[in-house]
């Protein structure tokens, strides 16, 4: 049987051999999220956030037909610097491995490369969800399908916040996804600490949340858990002022004929313009404080295992 097309770093594989704490890491966010050197930047800090909560982490992108399971500092360069780099998702995965492509992975093939090297727990920003006007456009993201089928705990800030949260919730649950709200009732929105949605769960420690992961392995229930982490109270923007900024974005985005992939690259950029840039700064602050929160409910894992 041919190998699996996995490099693993030498740091991750030490890590994973001896039981200790992993947290897996998307590299959209590198390549599709802000421009050289911050995102070189902003990807190092996240790291840092991860190995001072006590576990290592594994930044996973495509490059060269292998799935780069934790990235050096040289390889992480030429990521943030590469252009025209494809943005995976489960569909296209295996077509830019074979092409011997680059890309940067997406929730969903975090996930399941994640899964492929042995890691249980992964932070991101905030999940893709289901998009406003799906009705008609049956704009769905491939994220919330993976989260049903890849048995990997997913810290983020909730859903992105230009989505349609209340059937983004719906279809997690029609899929039998544990929602859980960390330290709060309310479903977070990216940017803003409260949706005004009810989370449909809520778990106030990394040891709770790390046990209900290993309960669902022992009851043999397919698919993971979205840990919905709100945005740190110093850097949000409050779901009041956000809302009508999202609205506005939306509305050009309509009037441009913008849509597919194009659709949430187009309304973050011009939500970065219309906050003169503090939705980016909101973005790195909740990344950095979700990748704490992963790393300590990577550590309660392996500590039990």
């Amino acid at each position: 049987m041919t190998a699996l097309p996995l490099s693993v770093s030498p740091e991750v594989r030490a890590a994973l051999e001896t039981g200790r704490p992993v947290v897996a890491l998307e590299s959209t966010i590198i390549t599709h999220g802000m421009p050289w050197p911050q995102n070189r930047d902003t990807a190092l800090a996240v790291e840092a956030e991860v190995r001072a909560a006590g576990a290592t982490p594994a930044t996973i992108a495509v490059m060269g037909g292998q799935i780069h399971i934790g990235l050096d500092r040289p390889a992480l360069d030429r990521l943030a610097q590469a252009q025209g780099v494809m943005k995976l998702s489960r569909a296209d995965l295996a077509a830019c491995l074979a092409s011997e492509a680059t890309g940067a992975t997406t929730v969903a093939a975090t996930m399941i490369c994640a899964h492929l090297a042995g890691i249980a727990v992964f932070a991101t920003g905030g999940i893709g969800g289901v998009h406003r006007g799906a009705d008609t456009s049956f704009d769905i993201s491939a994220d919330l399908h993976e989260l049903a089928r890849t048995p990997v705990t997913v810290v983020a800030a909730g859903a992105k916040a230009i989505l349609d949260l209340p059937k983004t919730l719906e279809v997690l649950e029609t899929l039998g996804v544990p929602v859980i709200a960390y330290g709060q009732d309310a479903f977070p929105a990216f940017w803003s600490r409260d949706s005004g949605l009810p989370a449909p769960l809520r778990m106030d420690s990394a040891a709770r949340i790390a046990a209900a992961h290993q309960m669902r392995a022992r009851l043999g229930l397919g698919g993971g858990q979205l840990v919905a982490n709100p945005i740190p109270p110093e850097a949000e923007i409050a779901r009041a002022q956000i809302t009508p900024l999202i609205e506005a974005a939306l509305a050009e985005a309509a009037a441009q004929g913008i849509a597919a992939k194009q659709v949430t690259p187009f309304l973050l950029a011009r939500i970065f313009d219309l906050t003169q840039g503090r939705s980016l700064a909101a973005n790195i602050a909740l990344v950095r404080a979700n990748a704490r929160l992963a790393a300590e409910i990577a550590a309660e894992i392996a500590r039990a295992r």
